[in-house]
Order: structure tokens, then C-alpha cells, then sequence
């Protein structure tokens, strides 16, 4: 009988794992938190809601007969793999990591790197006119600073209102070189905040800014529990054939 894997989603990295999942002879349920309005399917059955903290988590893994669970959601969701490591734990159902490399600086780049979205609204000087990339729930900070100005960019609109002195950008990655420069210099841009999500849909910004020679305010990745990571799909797969083989 084929293994069912719970895949923990919501990126393109998890949407690819459902993919190569079903051509490799697995059966995978993506989950998705259902916070996105209208995301992008994956191949496979889904399912969309939260499970009632790790608790429920555990209960589903043990009731729908998991073999495995992969943790594939953004490197900044640290409360779903908190949640992972404690309900597979519980559950006794071996758990993995799909997570993208982060960025790492090239010749060129001028990151100052921050713990977190506050830390970065707070480095950027008076007057600056920054590019924010960072989603709609920290862009609160932003916002609040009177003396900057700039384009806050994310696939959905914020709970906030947006200030006069800033422009909403509602985009999807991929985002191509082209584009992100002519973005930077069409809007003077003197700043670039973002996230170190890595991956190449979104990377062409870092580009951009490294061409344009300005500042770029990167917040680090938190700590997540300690779980066998991999960053391709394959490897993954490799290893829970390796894991669940007779």
C-alpha cells in the first residue's frame, strides 16, 4: 500500500515535493494554512485550515495513518514547524525539512542584516525611500515611520491602512531583473528591506539593488527546531525511501 505523506505547505518548493511525490509512488496531502486568498494548488489531494495547535496536529498524524511529514512551509514560519516538531514527536511519525537555501551576499552587495521586520523599519535613515518586500503582516512598522516613504510589496493587501507617503504593490513572484530595476530606478529607490527567504523566483531584487548600489536591510532567518533539512526535493525523497522501505 502506498505511504501517505503530510506535506506542511503553502510554497513552491512543497508544490514541486507534491509533484515528485506522486510520480515516485507516494501519496501526499498538502496542508495548507489558508491565510492566502486563492493560492496556488498543488498536485495531490489538499486540505486548508490550521489543526488546533500541536495537539491536533499529533491527532491527525496518528488518525490518517501518516508515514511521514514534511515541513516544506516559508523559512519564516516558525510557529507551524514549532508545532511540526512537537506533533511528530508525539505522534512518533518521523518528520523532515524542505526548506530553499537562504541568499548568501555577493561582490557588490551592501547588507545590513536584522534580526527582524521592527529592527529593519528602525535602520532605515530619515528621507529614505525604500523598496519593502517583507509580506503584510509586519509591514505595520513601516508605516508608522513618517519620515520615509517607498513601495510596500505583497501578494495580499495589509489589515492596515496605507499612509500617503506609500505606494501598495499587490505582485506575485517570479520577478524578473528587468522589471525589479526599472522599479528601483522609475521610483528612486534608496533602500531594499527584505526577508532571507532565498530561492530564485524572488532574488532578481537583490540583483536590482546590487546594480543600483544601495543599502540593502536583509532580516535573518529565525531558529527552527532541529529536523534533517534538505533543500531539493529529490534528496528528500531519496531519504524516505531509504526510511520507510521494507
Amino acid at each position: 500500500m502506498p505511504h501517505r505523506i503530510l506535506i506542511l505547505g503553502g510554497t513552491g518548493e512543497a508544490r514541486r515535493l507534491a509533484a515528485e511525490l506522486l510520480e515516485a509512488g507516494f501519496v501526499p496531502l498538502t496542508s495548507l494554512a489558508g491565510v492566502t486568498f486563492a493560492p496556488a494548488l498543488p498536485a495531490g489531494a489538499t486540505r486548508s485550515g490550521g489543526f488546533g495547535g500541536a495537539r491536533g496536529l499529533a491527532d491527525f498524524l496518528q488518525a490518517e495513518r501518516f508515514a511521514a511529514v514534511v515541513d516544506a512551509t516559508h523559512p519564516f514560519a516558525v510557529r507551524i514547524s514549532q508545532h511540526a516538531a512537537i506533533a511528530a514527536s508525539a505522534a512518533a511519525v518521523p518528520l523532515l525539512r524542505l526548506e530553499r537555501n537562504p541568499w548568501l551576499p555577493r561582490a557588490g552587495d551592501r547588507w545590513i542584516r536584522v534580526p527582524d521586520a521592527q529592527a529593519a523599519a528602525a535602520e532605515l535613515p530619515a528621507g529614505a525611500r525604500a523598496l519593502v518586500t517583507i509580506g503584510r503582516k509586519e509591514i505595520a512598522s513601516f508605516f508608522d515611520r513618517a519620515d520615509v516613504s517607498g513601495i510596500a510589496r505583497m501578494i495580499e493587501a495589509p489589515a492596515c491602512a496605507v499612509p500617503e507617503n506609500w505606494i501598495l504593490l499587490l505582485q506575485r513572484p517570479p520577478f524578473l531583473l528587468d522589471a525589479e530595476t526599472a522599479l528601483v530606478a522609475g521610483h528612486h529607490i534608496s533602500h531594499l528591506v527584505t526577508k532571507n527567504a532565498g530561492g530564485h523566483e524572488t532574488e532578481a531584487k537583490l540583483m536590482a539593488a546590487r546594480q543600483a548600489r544601495i543599502p540593502v536591510i536583509m532580516v535573518e532567518r529565525p531558529v527552527k527546531p532541529g529536523v534533517p533539512t534538505f533543500s531539493t526535493s529529490g534528496e528528500l525523497i531519496a531519504v524516505l525511501r531509504g526510511m520507510l522501505s521494507p
